[in-house]
């Protein structure tokens, strides 16, 4: 929100957010099967973060100069975008 990019990658996020914790956690999900689970023992630090975390996204989503919503030429442009990569898509596998 406050660059108004999108950056999906949590270990590149974290480079600028500098949590320890975050690269342990990613190892431990690409390590471990799917939906493993936190120890009893991680869970009120997790929790206490996680809130701490949601405050601080609400105190950004508030202060945000980002629209709630793409204004009309931008719809336009992300359906244009859309349709001619689909169409390319149609036309590699025919």
């Amino acid at each position: 929100m406050r660059t108004g990019e999108i950056e999906a990658n949590l270990l590149k996020l974290n480079e600028e957010f500098r949590l320890p914790y975050i690269s342990e956690l990613v190892a431990r999900k690409l390590a471990g099967p799917e939906k493993s689970k936190l120890e009893e023992a991680d869970m009120g630090f997790h929790e206490s973060e996680y809130q701490r975390l949601r405050a601080e996204l609400q105190a950004a989503h508030e202060g945000s100069s980002l629209p709630e919503a793409p204004g009309e030429e931008t719809r336009r442009a992300l359906n244009d975008l859309l349709v001619r990569i689909r169409l390319m898509t149609i036309h590699r596998k025919g």
